[in-house]
């Protein structure tokens, strides 16, 4: 398959896309990834949704990978729990990614789109949700664990999203750890799932590689600021769930007027 090229102000728009994608791992743990897609296609004009799809996995991937780091080292990252949500939700990662490549690259997109609205809905209902700092994957709570894991996986894979926006409620819904905890957790489970897919497209040639780089780069700087904002802030995660929730609404709603619109 060959894919289109682009000029250097797009790349240069991939790099700034990046840094966005990026900040907003590092301070929700996921949610970056739901925009992701959109400003593939729409800001830095990737023309074939699911070449945008399989770029922006591999990227999500290497920044999840950076702000895993910076929340390990302030001690946010619950490893046990974040193992076997993972280990749950990689199978269905490779499913999922198999069944959307199957699928129109529009009606990929205009599902998506609806898959934004459920988000942000459900951002805005945990904003208040502060969890326990205690909490651990005791034996009673591992069929939810796998649940979520699971039902994560497929998600992640078929739209080729790091799921974090998923991950994270689903992870104080099965194991009851704290916000900030999940965040940090919920990194492993988006590095995990976003390599899944990328290996998927990957063989399929539906990459950008030039465009992931860059993407990556840009990644890399905003996940350190995000790590670090979300330290600071975390008193405040009630009001920035609740911004945030509001954005993932205004670009759901775009996506899904461009994608039925191209119909």
């Amino acid at each position: 398959m060959v894919l289109a090229v682009l000029d250097a102000l797009h790349y240069g728009l991939g790099l700034a896309s990046g840094s966005i994608v990026g900040c907003t791992l590092g301070l929700f743990g996921g949610g970056g990834s739901i925009l992701a897609v959109p400003l593939m296609v729409y800001v830095v004009g990737v023309p074939d949704a699911h070449v945008a799809i399989g770029t922006s996995a591999l990227a999500l991937a290497a920044s999840a990978a950076t702000a895993l780091h910076a929340h390990a080292r302030c001690g946010n990252v619950r490893w046990h729990c974040a193992g076997l949500f993972s280990a749950a939700g990689v199978a269905g990662a490779a499913l999922g990614s198999t069944l959307g490549k199957a699928l129109d690259g529009q009606k990929l997109l205009a599902l998506f789109a609806l898959l934004m609205v459920v988000v942000g809905i459900l951002v805005f209902r945990s904003r208040a949700n502060c969890g326990d700092a205690g909490a651990a994957c005791t034996r009673d709570k591992l069929p939810k664990v796998f649940g979520y894991g699971a039902m994560t996986g497929v998600v992640s894979g078929f739209f080729g999203i790091g799921g974090g926006f998923l991950i994270v409620p689903g992870l104080v819904a099965s194991t009851g750890m704290t916000t900030l905890n999940a965040v940090g957790s919920s990194l492993v489970a988006v590095c995990a799932f976003g390599l899944t897919t990328t290996l998927s497209y990957a063989l399929s040639g539906l990459i950008n590689w030039p465009l992931a780089v860059l993407f990556i780069v840009g990644g890399v700087a905003g996940g350190h600021a995000g790590c670090a904002i979300a330290g600071r802030m975390s008193a405040d995660k009630g009001t920035l769930k609740t911004l945030f929730s509001g954005l993932i609404l205004v670009v759901a709603a775009y996506v899904l007027c461009r994608s039925l619109g191209r119909a």
